[in-house]
């Protein structure tokens, strides 16, 4: 493999820097233009920099792109960018990214940091919400601990919505799809006085849903989602602005529609649960970003509060109707199961860093978060009458008897200290440092009544009101070098370390395992530290018709995450895999060959290679929901029609995700999955309609793979129609 990771090197370097003949600098392709030299400005490096000329592997997407593409969730961008997959499963809550090797898996802390508006989210059920009144999105990839801390592990996504603005105005957005489904998505913005501003916006989301249940005749993933936002923006003086947000998500949809199977491939069964279940999730958000602004530089605090609260139900192992399950032909008894998650978070940060423009920047700055969290999880004997929601307490209905039940309460405290430098020793050379440090202390408590505690003989028991402390720290480095020999070519490498807190699976999860013949698992999962070295290049060729971008990496994960469904007692758990290789590229860039016309590109390649694992069997294979490569491949063509201002645009958009591993044995190995989207519009300026067409050759897959043989459906193909109006 470091055969392989020296011939990556110098292709990419010594190829890429042929190509670079002096050609005038072009915009990154999957955006439109942003200013006047046809630059995207990006913030991921927490300065503001043209997308060409930053020193990293970016992917960006304006607002006219996201309108264009159709971005309205976070699997769209996901599905344009190379190296990048999102795995949605089980639950709305359930969305894992996977960057470069970098894997998330349930109960996990993030793989990204995701950062919107400046706020970090706190949780990794946040991520899967309606993205609407979107200005721009940029995904950084590789880890970013330096400059965002614990859990950008794998990189960074940084979402900006719209800001308020000058004048008064407003979008109304309505569309329809075979769901049969409907989306009604309105804002307004506008002054309120010479120092205020304001901005509103909302979305509402039904869907009757796509993936049949044959069995109760109806379909499994109906849907329901209301989204808020408003803003304030106060600038009382040239020097200080007051940024004031608050936002509610309200979902309401089914989860845990399983089929159990041994291939991963297989996709002829149908969805035959016999409970449709439930899926609430509540999310609420509040913040105030306070900027002020000197000749010397600036100073910034970010306050947040967040609350999130989960219940899902629904069929459990090995989600049959009760007559045909497998727990009823054992015991004359089915189970259906029920689980609650409960979370609230405030966190503070506070950066001061110097002013732009200068040869030596500078900033340093501290960050809390504190949160507690709330888990239960449990089976309840399936009567036929239906699943009932169970929060903190064991079921007393007779209709729903408990049968096993786990339940934990969680606090925990981290805190940080950062700081960032960068020189420029010249026009052409340039070095970024930053060096953060976090230290998470976490507490549990077992609220599992005694009657519930898991015994397995030999090993040892927990009991209810024990409680478990760890604590979890590391430094992380980052360092950067920038060479433009020519403007048209930048040239970057560096070294950088990102970390992943660890936690806690449930009390006595550790035992069963052990008792089961499971390895790897404990009650308590470690800390995950990756160190990365990347050389990357960006170019631009032939008067700015082509951009190029290329950039290679080598990784060491230690105590990478993996997942195990533990039956015995209905658990969800995470394991460590002591150390996995990760190696890969990325290529990727826009051609523009004539006027309306853009056609983007893009290859990531990620090999992974289990180093370390206590079954020896396994070393030597791929690490658990590592896609082998994706391709990415889209074109564009915009022209008017006639002599009016009314355009036609035709868009398509087709990915690849190799061959995909989703457990540690690698069991099964799922096959390349194709999709393609396409859009065509007619736009008016201040009006457009559009007809849309996504997974348009209605590809069958299974999103995910897990142990046990549970598989969870890709969702088919959705068609419908869209009208925007703006005013």
């Amino acid at each position: 493999m470091s055969g392989l990771w020296n011939r990556l090197l110098l292709a990419g370097s010594t190829s890429a820097l042929a190509l670079a003949c002096a050609t005038p600098a072009l915009a990154q392709g999957q955006a439109a233009p942003a200013d006047d030299e046809g630059e995207i400005v990006v913030t991921a490096l927490r300065r503001d920099t043209n997308l060409q000329d930053t020193p990293a592997a970016i992917t960006a997407f304006n607002a006219e792109t996201i309108e264009n593409a159709g971005i309205d969730k976070a699997a769209d961008f996901i599905g344009l960018t190379s190296n990048v997959q999102l795995i949605e499963t089980q639950n709305a809550g359930n969305a894992f990214v996977i960057i470069r090797g970098i894997t998330q898996n349930r109960n996990s802390e993030p793989s990204v940091a995701v950062v919107v508006d400046g706020v970090q989210q706190v949780n990794a059920a946040q991520f899967s919400q309606e993205l609407f009144d979107i200005e721009q999105i940029e995904i950084l990839k590789g880890p970013q601990g330096g400059l965002y801390g614990r859990n950008a592990i794998g990189g960074a996504i940084i979402i900006n919505t719209k800001q308020p603005s000058d004048q008064f105005e407003g979008r109304v957005f309505a569309g329809i799809d075979n769901g049969f489904g409907y989306t009604l998505r309105a804002g307004v913005s506008g002054p309120i006085s010479d120092t205020l501003k304001f901005r509103l916006s909302g979305s509402y989301r039904d869907t009757n849903g796509y993936i049949p249940n044959t069995f109760l005749g109806e379909d499994a993933d109906p849907l329901e989602d209301i989204s808020l936002r408003g803003k304030l923006l106060w600038t009382p003086t040239d020097q200080l602005t007051v940024d004031l947000r608050a936002s509610m998500s309200l979902l309401r949809t089914q989860a845990l529609y399983y089929n159990i199977v041994a291939d991963v491939n297989d996709t002829s069964l149908p969805v035959r649960v016999n409970n449709a279940g439930q899926n609430d999730r509540d999310i609420y958000n509040v913040s105030a970003k306070i900027d002020y602004k000197a000749d010397w530089g600036s100073i910034t605090s970010v306050t947040s509060y967040d609350t999130l609260s989960e219940i899902l139900t629904g069929d459990a192992f090995n989600f049959l109707p009760i007559q045909e399950s497998l727990f009823f032909a054992i015991f004359g008894f089915d189970l259906n199961q029920s689980q609650f998650l409960d979370v609230e978070a405030i966190s503070q940060d506070l950066r001061i860093q110097s002013a732009d423009g200068q040869k030596f920047n500078w900033s340093v700055g501290g960050y809390f978060i504190d949160t507690n969290r709330y888990i239960s999880t449990g089976n309840m004997v399936d009567t036929g009458a239906g699943v009932f929601p169970v929060f903190r307490t064991p079921s007393t209905n007779p209709l729903n008897p408990q049968a096993t039940f786990l339940a934990d309460s969680q606090s925990n405290f981290a805190w940080a200290l950062y700081a960032n430098v960068g020189y420029e020793f010249s026009e052409a050379f340039r070095v970024d440092a930053s060096l953060r440090y976090d230290r998470d202390k976490r507490r549990n408590r077992t609220l599992t009544p005694t009657a519930f505690i898991p015994v397995v003989p030999g090993f040892p028991t927990g009991r209810t009101g024990e409680v478990r402390r760890e604590t979890f720290d590391e430094w992380q480095p980052k360092i950067t070098l920038t060479y433009k020999p020519v403007d048209n070519v930048t040239i970057y490498g560096g070294y950088s370390r990102g970390f992943r807190s660890g936690g806690f699976n449930q009390t006595g999860v550790g035992a069963v395992a052990a008792g089961t013949g499971v390895v790897g698992v404990a009650d308590i999962y470690e800390a995950e530290v990756a160190d990365t070295f990347e050389i990357g290049v960006k170019t631009t060729l032939f008067d700015r018709m082509l951009t190029l971008n290329a950039s290679a990496y080598t990784t060491k994960s230690e105590n990478g995450y993996f997942f195990v469904f533990l039956a015995a007692n209905s658990t969800q758990n995470l394991g460590n895999v002591p150390e996995v290789q990760l190696q890969g590229f990325e290529i990727d860039g826009t051609l523009r060959p004539a006027r309306g016309l853009d056609i983007n590109f893009g290859l990531g390649v990620t090999y992974s290679e289990i180093k370390e694992f206590p079954d020896p069997t396994v070393i030597g294979n791929e690490a658990p929901f590592i896609s082998r490569y994706t391709i990415n491949l889209g074109t564009q063509y915009e022209s008017n029609l006639g002599d009016s201002d009314l355009k036609g645009r035709i868009r398509v958009d087709y990915n690849r995700t190799g061959k995909t591993w989703f457990d540690v044995p690698n069991s099964t190995v799922r096959r390349p999955v194709d999709l393609v989207n396409a859009r065509l519009t007619l736009d008016g300026g201040a009006w457009s309609l559009t007809g849309f067409a996504d997974n348009l050759f209605n590809k069958r897959y299974n999103a995910e793979f897990s142990p046990g043989g549970f598989v969870f459906k890709g969702r088919p193909r959705v068609f419908g129609l869209e009208a925007l109006y703006k005013f």
